[in-house]
């Protein structure tokens, strides 16, 4: 299915691996030019390298997460057509073991990349009425673990600006939504796991499976979730296709989150 997204640019934060390359990826392939940006310029080679259409790539070298990197990359890509703001950072940590300045740094890269990257470009979005900017939540933001409560945090706060900014697209052609990906299979997503089963020594799929029957057991897919499907997902409300779609919170978590909610 075309898209309709052909020569549109997309600004991807996070994007050298896991969900950000797997939407990478899904907008090459629908003709999107596409940046990448990250800290590390070896794994930003290998993501380029990974993604293998040099017409349609840039990548930026910069830190999203920091006030400084963030004016670094809105200065080499002064206006995008769709942002996604994908940048976040994980940690499982007991509540009484997390320090303030903790709970600062994981706002800090997981909510205020994300509000200063839309507070720069959503108002050209708005003067060209059409623009879509995409924050990748999580099911925490909504069913929040006592194991990730800092993370969790974020992910809700994520949900409220997502909210709160598509109030101010009434009439306009730029949509603002939120997804909310469950458990996602990536490297760190595994050595959770690995951490979290009492059998540490099974198989990976055993341990998968152990995690989703004690750990998520309202999971419906008791599966981890492939970037590729999240990647879909955003690929459609980026496109004319999702325009109906606006101030959303699209669940593609696997069943985790109960439909009352």
């Amino acid at each position: 299915m075309d898209l309709n997204l052909k020569g549109k640019t997309a600004l991807i934060t996070g994007s050298t691996s896991g969900i950000g390359l797997a939407i990478a990826k899904r907008f090459v392939a629908e003709g999107v030019n596409v940046v990448i940006c990250g800290r590390s310029e070896s794994k930003l080679d290998a993501a380029t390298t990974e993604l293998n259409a040099p017409t349609q790539v840039r990548a930026v070298q910069a830190d999203a997460g920091t006030q400084a990197g963030v004016a670094a990359l809105v200065e080499a890509v002064p206006s995008v057509d769709i942002l996604i703001n994908n940048l976040g950072i994980f940690e499982p940590k007991a509540f009484a073991d997390i320090a303030d300045e903790e709970w600062s740094h994981i706002f800090e890269v997981n909510i205020m990349s994300g509000v200063r990257l839309s507070r720069h470009y959503f108002p050209n979005m708005i003067a060209q009425n059409w623009g879509r900017i995409i924050f990748v939540s999580s099911e925490c933001g909504v069913v929040t673990p006592g194991d990730t409560i800092h993370y969790a945090m974020t992910k809700t706060a994520q949900l409220a600006v997502s909210r709160g900014l598509a109030e101010e697209t009434k009439g306009t052609g730029v949509t603002v939504n939120c997804v909310l990906p469950g458990p996602t299979k990536s490297e760190g997503s595994t050595a959770f796991i690995k951490a979290a089963v009492t059998n540490k020594d099974a198989s990976e799929e055993e341990r998968e499976a152990e995690f989703f029957k004690t750990m998520r057991p309202l999971s419906l897919l008791q599966r981890l979730i492939h970037p590729e499907e999240i990647a879909a997902q955003v690929a459609l409300l980026s496109s004319p296709f999702g325009a109906v779609t606006n101030g959303a919170a699209i669940r593609c978590e696997g069943g985790i989150v109960p439909t009352i909610l």
